[in-house]
């Protein structure tokens, strides 16, 4: 079927496949339709798994025009949980397709409806009635979709017919998830946790966050495998493409300011190769960098070597200078952080690369009105930056390597450490021990512990993931949420930033609030 083939009015008999065309086809589709008087429709959602509720809203919604056209989100932007979507992209655009009240259906390759507004331009946009109250709508998008409908004189429509939950249908009857994790989501349903999160991520809007940490470039160099040199025992690759990310303190900020209102930077860089350009390009609107840029030093770049296919990395270069800082550029970073008690919560990522001194942390512990820390253990400090180095904090969160360094004990179990050695050796009343695999431990000393399993086994890229883990979990701590739902998020949060390349985007509050929803339905 070519874009200059029009359907006749009313559902036709096509062939399933001919249904599904590009989206740019699609808009000459339904600009011809436009043109000829016909009333164009259009229904938008992610479709997992095609249920009665679907076939009865697509049926209304055929009813409101002379077309239906169906898209679909991508499979990239399903932001409904570990093994979503059930079903891929192309079989969810058949399923759709192959209902005769369907014209046409295509991928949105974007991550929200607006664009394919813009580009259809469609007489009647259709939603769900669960969308009907904007107040309900976690995301916030139905607002946008609306004024983008009606900007081209277009206007929105809600359906009004029995409705299912495609994410409740698979959560209880497909088996998506591991027993452990199914039981473990079973019992939050049960005792209805799913409003308590959601306003605990609603609390921390209006907060200040002062963020303090080493700035780090990411170098991504995707290359591809060669045959072995004849002449030397190397590893030999084809350059193919880079990328480079603003990482380290930049990337926690930039998931901080998904959450919160406002959030400084205390951070410093090199003038060699100082990237700078890149730094303040990459991030939010709401925050702000005071950079102290270090002379006759680069700006710590990571080189990470990719094998492109699969996404494996083969080799890492460190381009750095970690001495301490000392003298005035010491005095200007102790400046900084004697604010510290304007913040609602400071955010300590010591990297261990020469930023944070005895006498920054001193001043961290004194000023701090709340005090999250995460110490990294890394290829270029390994034993030598410990979260011991901090006398106190309100809210620590490391992994399980990183708390045994701490405690130096390779073999007792996490939970010990978490509840009994790890206290004894820093003043901190609640921790998280994420665990990879493992999910994570929370421990407060009057709550207890609680282990949290892990909530994605697909994983494709690891980079970054803590520090998602702590900047998201952090502004909850400090608003007094629960440890154990707070480590439900954090598990969230890093479930979705593994799947993240590099620092290609951030945790962002919409997308976080429909993967807790997924999950919760």
């Amino acid at each position: 079927m070519t874009a200059d083939t029009l359907p006749p009015s009313g559902a036709d008999r096509r062939a399933t496949r001919d249904k599904i065309c590009l989206l740019p086809d699609l808009a000459h589709i339904a600009e011809k339709a436009r043109a000829a008087g016909r009333k164009v429709v259009l229904a938008h959602g992610v479709f997992d798994l095609l249920h009665l509720g679907h076939v009865r809203h697509l049926e209304e919604a055929r009813q409101h025009g002379d077309m239906l056209i169906v898209t679909i989100t991508a499979d990239r932007h399903v932001n409904k949980g570990p093994g979503r979507p059930v079903f891929t992209q192309s079989l969810r655009a058949q399923m759709l397709a192959a209902l005769e009240q369907v014209d046409w259906v295509a991928v949105n390759e974007e991550p929200t409806a607006e664009p394919i507004l813009a580009m259809l331009r469609p007489d009647v946009y259709v939603k769900g009635s669960d969308y009907a109250n904007a107040a309900e709508d976690v995301t916030g998008g139905i607002v946008r979709e609306r004024k983008a409908v009606e900007s081209h004189g277009g206007r929105l429509v809600f359906t009004d017919d029995i409705t299912f939950s495609s994410s409740s249908l698979i959560n209880r009857y497909l088996g998506v998830y591991n027993p452990e994790l199914n039981s473990y989501l079973a019992d939050m349903r049960q005792n209805q946790t799913l409003p308590q999160i959601l306003d605990m991520i609603e609390r921390v809007r209006d907060f200040r966050v002062l963020l303090v940490g080493d700035t780090i470039v990411d170098d991504y160099q995707y290359v591809e495998g060669m045959a072995k040199s004849p002449k030397e025992n190397i590893l030999v690759t084809r350059f193919c493409e880079r990328e480079l990310f603003a990482g380290g303190i930049i990337a926690a900020a930039n998931h901080v300011a998904g959450l919160c209102r406002s959030v400084d930077v205390v951070t410093c860089i090199g003038d060699l190769e100082s990237h700078e350009d890149l730094i303040r390009s990459s991030v939010k609107p709401n925050v702000r960098l005071d950079l102290l840029t270090r002379r006759g030093k680069p700006t710590t770049r990571k080189t990470r070597f990719v094998e492109r296919g699969y996404m494996r990395k083969m080799f890492e270069v460190y381009n750095m200078d970690d001495t301490p800082v000392a003298g005035q550029e010491e005095n200007w970073l102790a400046e900084r952080i004697a604010a510290a008690g304007d913040y609602d919560l400071v955010i300590v990522t010591d990297f261990g690369h020469g930023m944070i001194t005895p006498r920054l942390i001193d001043l961290l512990s004194r000023h701090a009105r709340f005090l999250a820390v995460n110490a990294q253990t890394n290829s270029g400090n390994l034993g030598y930056n410990l979260i011991v180095r901090y006398p106190r904090a309100d809210y620590v969160c490391i992994d399980a390597p990183e708390a045994r360094l701490a405690v130096m004990d390779r073999f007792s179990d996490i939970m010990h450490i978490a509840s009994e050695l790890l206290p004894s050796r820093i003043d901190c009343s609640r921790l998280i021990i994420t665990h990879g695999k493992h999910g994570c431990v929370t421990f407060d000393k009057a709550e207890g512990l609680h282990r949290i399993p892990a909530f994605t086994s697909t994983v494709i890229d690891t980079m970054g993931a803590g520090d998602a883990f702590l900047s998201v979990t952090a502004p909850l701590v400090a608003a007094g949420g629960p440890m154990p739902l707070i480590g439900f998020i954090g598990n969230a949060a890093g479930a979705m930033k593994v799947n993240i390349i590099g620092h290609r985007s951030a945790i962002e509050k919409p997308a976080l609030l429909k993967f807790v929803t997924a999950l919760l339905k």
